[in-house]
């Protein structure tokens, strides 16, 4: 199964390709690769690095074809620090605007940054800190973020879109998918059995999770609109069905001609295994000890300053209350907040370079002995 998602996106590519009446479909091939250097000065020749920091690459592939009026089909590839893996292989079933069938490989609609994770769509080289998947400083302390972007799963999805005259846009979705993924006796949710092809991308406990999300979008003006969201998702994720998660999420973005401001609120309230008492560092109470809670937020400015520099101005940071284990450098409530500025030059159409500073405040000293810490990304997008 090591090789799966190589030979599916060759054979997907060659069937969708070609129809079978012999004619060349409708289809779109396009890509993306970032490389960028993350330099985190206190981390430089630390053992256990607590960061992924030096030179990282994203990539990814995607083949998308029209199959008729009412079917299409995509197929993605990405590669990061997690290897290479499938991002989405699904069929699109859209007989009406206001009703569609997705069906296969995909990340369930949550929020509004997860539409815009690929790094050619965003001005930063790093996600958010609620989505973040490895970048963020001290990461196995914190287990990355609230719900690391993207977060393809197995499943089924209903979704479509109703336009109330020329104003107002309806957009909501429902699904069901195989849901995250721990151990027994899991004491937090492992994202890696969830993104990763070497262990089939397989269920581990036969019960679905469910979610959905609902939109609204106003158009202020030809080049202003508002955007309102309300995302939820839940569900078992340990082999015996015993531990729950639930996921809420609440996002606002304002687009004022060439001016974007987004923020999200996330929260993530899950279950773990309590039976041996001595993995934690405080006692676990007789009810309400067996879950933590992890919030996460961000506020985001993009404003063009000239035509070919954008400057990025974020706030963002995650808050966790709830017990730990013994060894842990968080304690039983924990913070981090960080300011990021940054800066994308475009040099042209399909090459974007990206710079940033990132001045961090954590709650706990932690392996660096220090509260406060600074890092930069310095990095390049392209595209295909």
């Amino acid at each position: 199964m090591k090789h799966f998602p190589v030979w599916v996106i060759v054979v997907v590519a060659g069937i969708l390709g070609w129809s079978s009446d012999g004619f060349a479909l409708d289809h779109n091939f396009a890509g993306s690769a970032q490389a960028d250097y993350h330099l985190a000065p206190r981390q430089i020749g630390r053992e256990n690095n607590n960061v992924l920091d030096g030179a990282t690459l994203e990539a990814s592939f995607k083949v998308s074809t029209d199959l008729s009026d009412h079917l299409s089909s995509n197929a993605k590839l990405c590669i990061g620090c997690h290897g290479l893996e499938t991002d989405m292989l699904y069929f699109d079933y859209r007989p009406i605007d206001e009703l569609n069938f997705r069906i296969g490989r995909f990340s369930p609609s949550f929020g509004a940054f997860n539409l815009r994770h690929d790094p050619s769509n965003h001005r930063t080289s790093d996600k958010p800190l609620p989505y973040d998947m490895g970048r963020m400083l001290r990461l196995r302390d914190w287990n990355m973020g609230v719900l690391p972007s993207p977060f393809p799963d197995n499943g089924v999805e209903v979704n479509g879109t109703h336009w109330f005259g020329a104003t107002a846009q309806l957009d909501y979705a429902v699904y069901a998918v195989s849901g995250f993924k721990g151990d027994h006796g899991s004491t937090d949710l492992d994202f890696v059995q969830s993104r990763s092809g070497n262990l089939y991308y397989v269920d581990n406990n036969g019960i679905p999770s469910v979610g959905a999300r609902l939109g609204v979008t106003f158009k202020l003006s030809a080049r202003s609109d508002l955007t309102l969201g309300a995302s939820g998702m839940g569900g078992t994720f340990d082999p015996a069905n015993q531990l729950t998660y639930v996921i809420a999420g609440a996002d606002v973005s304002l687009r004022l001609g060439q001016t974007n401001l987004r923020a999200e609120w996330l929260v993530r309230r899950e279950q773990f295994a309590t039976d041996d008492p001595t993995r934690f560092r405080y006692a676990i109470p007789a009810q309400g000890g067996d879950f933590f809670v992890k919030h996460g937020a961000y506020l985001e400015l993009e404003q063009p300053i000239v035509r070919a520099l954008d400057l990025v101005v974020r706030v963002d940071g995650m808050y966790r209350k709830g017990n730990v284990l013994v060894g842990s450098m968080l304690d039983k409530e924990s913070a981090v907040g960080r300011l990021t500025f940054g800066l994308g030059y475009l040099v042209e159409r399909h090459l974007r370079l990206k710079a940033s500073t990132e001045l961090w405040q954590f709650t706990d000293a932690g392996p660096t002995g220090s509260v406060r810490e600074v890092s930069f990304h310095l990095g390049a997008v392209g595209t295909f």
